[in-house]
């Protein structure tokens, strides 16, 4: 960028900020609903939807209550969800077998979506926390979560998930070479088209929290998700881990948590050509959340708190608030 030599009084930083139509019309970032995206959590059990303790205004679904859901998602002009499920105990054992499974919960739920809402971008989440008693993402083999036992199982769950309709397949699991055998076996199986959106830079958070009670996937075993997910004092290691499934076929990367990592974010944006996601995760959710509902701050905050994302390089964000900035700005 060219450097100038601007001083005062011929230049006055002021003169653009003097009232919102002038701030808006010089303005970097802006908010467009088509760049945000809803996280919606799904139960096998209820019949009914359950609020969300842990993360206020936020619900756990019926399929019924979900469907319902989408629909209004639709109206307000939020046109992509994430869906995450949660399953009941019986359902889960030490390897997540059930995520095999052809006809299992999440893939029947995206196909009878998919068949009322066709229009609708639908991201499945591809790791096996939901489905393992352990809560790991992995199948746990002498007490370590086995990477290439592993690989096969999310293999084979992509594939299930595409089959149903998918649009977007996240692998967020964090398990070393995932993307390119999901990208192998997905264009063997003819699923070509499948986008691939890679969680290359998934840090291990305490900002996690609120999503494991969301999807009943707290760790059961003394093995950390350290040992997989990656140390949020390194920054390096994100871009080396971004070039790998970039290389390995990923379409898009993905920063969680994102307010906590916007240098991340802004480091891949600037180093690589595919688009950028952010997640503003639970943890950042629910502490924005409590702090408007305690009057700390006011709803700017969630503006804000977007609109950084953005600036520092996100080319969409998943937020638990997509559904509350639609209609404000609707």
């Amino acid at each position: 960028m060219k450097r100038l030599s601007r001083k005062f009084p011929s230049t006055r930083s002021r003169r653009l900020r003097k009232n919102h139509v002038i701030r808006d019309l010089v303005s970097d970032v802006t908010i467009n609903k088509s760049k945000l995206i809803q996280p919606l959590f799904v139960s096998d059990e209820n019949s009914k939807n359950i609020d969300l303790d842990s993360m206020p205004g936020q619900k756990l679904f019926s399929r019924q209550g979900l469907i319902k859901e989408i629909d209004m998602l639709l109206s307000l002009g939020i046109n992509t969800v994430a869906i995450f499920p949660n399953l009941s105990l019986v359902k889960k054992d030490i390897t997540g077998s059930e995520a095999i499974n052809p006809d299992n919960f999440i893939c029947e739920t995206i196909k009878t979506i998919k068949d009322k809402f066709p229009e609708l971008i639908i991201i499945s989440d591809v790791a096996l926390d939901p489905y393992t008693s352990t809560g790991h993402d992995g199948i746990v083999i002498n007490n370590y979560v086995d990477n290439d036992e592993t690989l096969k199982m999310l293999q084979k769950m992509s594939i299930n998930l595409a089959a149903s309709g998918s649009d977007i397949l996240a692998p967020s699991d964090m398990m070393d070479g995932r993307i390119g055998a999901i990208r192998s076996d997905l264009e063997a199986a003819g699923h070509k088209d499948t986008i691939l959106l890679s969680y290359s830079s998934k840090f291990s958070s305490n900002f996690y929290g609120p999503f494991r009670e969301a999807v009943g996937s707290k760790r059961k075993q003394g093995i950390s998700k350290k040992t997989y997910q990656m140390d949020y004092r390194n920054s390096k290691e994100a871009l080396m881990k971004a070039e790998m499934d970039i290389n390995e076929g990923a379409d898009i990367l993905m920063v969680k948590p994102a307010m906590p990592n916007s240098d991340i974010i802004h480091s891949l944006s600037e180093n690589y050509s595919i688009p950028i996601f952010a997640y503003q995760v639970s943890g950042e959710y629910s502490m924005i959340q409590l702090g408007i509902d305690k009057k700390i701050f006011d709803n700017n905050v969630i503006d804000e708190s977007l609109i950084t994302l953005f600036r520092a390089g996100a080319k969409s964000v998943l937020t638990y608030y997509a559904k509350w900035m639609a209609k404000k700005y609707d």
